[in-house]
């Protein structure tokens, strides 16, 4: 495994501005109190809902609210003017699409991974009544986090520099930072590709892994968490090879292939498992041919060849890649037959994926039915 270096560290302070966790306090209004002598019925507190907006970010939302609690307003007490209370408006916390919420004790209350979607954390609580004595009741109280994986159709996998923000530039309406030196995403990216009929399919362009990833070196779980939600991982290789600093080992195109495949192993072996493409980038630099005859052999036979690296970095499961591509992402050179691809072998996993659901709905309902019994029925 490679050493820390002043480059990684200057990487992992430039990530540490994006946020992707952030665990606040949330509280449900208290019920208005009754009014006994009339009947009178206070109203509801307000609830705390998670609401999804495609503009909203956690770190603008840490801002807005330092110390992370959220408590919705109150409802009104009857009154002889107003028997019946009025209930607490809601308390709107505003997040990304991809947000899960989860509580203290690990439990998932739900998720909101489209945007308007709604959910509720924290409920208010019943205006007094004849059932409380005409006693308001507390609103829910919890900690949650609220922990972001971003919903993407395709995640795009591969050390620094190999071309995946110039390939998201090259096919999706995404504007990233794009050099020539390492390191240049320092948070995850969504872009369209956008094809005649008006077809979408989004494609998310990760921070660059480095070597030790499933250690969280270089805040490689941060990297890594937002594969999970992905439907086929697209691992881009520099055919040339990646260095990560004069200090570090070259490693080769398919040392690179195998190592990447090493991290994905290491931290969540169940990836492997996830659709895959091989992209080979940088097909138009002088010397490509030499490279790329050799490199496409071993690539599509990474188990016959798998002894020719370093045992450190051999992983025990390989993954199953369902196409290898070579492109110039910088040129443009094979990227629409690529496009094309990815929405057919996406088309072909959904309808897999369609039947696996439709013959295990039972299993899914029980899951679905457990998590109500658990929180009860918070999606709005």
């Amino acid at each position: 495994m490679v050493n820390t270096s002043s480059v990684l560290f200057a990487y992992t302070k430039r990530f540490r501005s994006f946020i992707d966790s952030l665990r606040v306090h949330v509280k449900g209004g208290k019920g208005g109190q009754g009014l006994t002598k009339y009947g009178g019925i206070g109203g509801r507190g307000g609830n705390v809902v998670v609401i999804a907006k495609a503009d909203a970010h956690l770190k603008k939302l840490r801002s807005l609210c330092p110390n992370q609690r959220f408590v919705a307003p109150n409802g009104e007490n009857s009154s002889g003017r107003m028997l019946q209370g009025q209930s607490g408006p809601d308390l709107e916390i505003e997040a990304p699409p991809g947000i899960i919420v989860r509580a203290d004790d690990g439990m998932v209350i739900g998720e909101v991974n489209e945007s308007g979607e709604r959910l509720i954390v924290a409920k208010g609580g019943r205006g007094g009544d004849p059932t409380n004595n005409f006693q308001g009741q507390s609103g829910q109280a919890l900690n949650v986090t609220l922990d972001l994986k971003l919903v993407a159709d395709i995640g795009l996998v591969g050390f620094p520099n190999a071309g995946k923000s110039t390939l998201l530039k090259a096919v999706s309406r995404a504007n990233p930072k794009i050099a020539s030196y390492p390191f240049t995403t320092i948070r995850p990216q969504i872009g369209i590709i956008e094809y005649g009929d008006r077809r979408q399919i989004s494609i998310a362009d990760l921070p660059g892994l480095i070597e030790g990833a499933h250690f969280n070196v270089g805040m490689g779980h941060k990297f890594l968490k937002h594969v999970e939600r992905t439907k086929l991982l697209l691992f881009m290789v520099d055919i040339h090879g990646f260095r990560l600093s004069a200090q570090h080992q070259l490693r080769t195109a398919f040392e690179n292939i195998v190592l990447l495949n090493k991290e994905l192993e290491l931290y969540k072996e169940e990836l492997l498992t996830k659709p895959s493409v091989l992209v080979l980038n940088k097909i138009d630099i002088e010397g490509s041919d030499t490279v790329l005859l050799d490199l496409l052999h071993k690539a599509a036979n990474i188990k016959e060849f798998l002894m020719e690296v370093d045992e450190n970095i051999r992983p025990q499961n390989l993954v199953s890649f369902d196409e290898i591509f070579t492109i110039s992402a910088k040129k443009g050179q094979n990227v629409d037959h690529l496009k094309n691809r990815l929405r057919e072998i996406l088309d072909v996993n959904a309808d897999v994926e369609f039947r696996k659901t439709t013959d295990h709905g039972g299993a899914n309902g029980a899951i679905r039915t457990a998590h109500r019994e658990h929180f009860g029925s918070n999606q709005v």
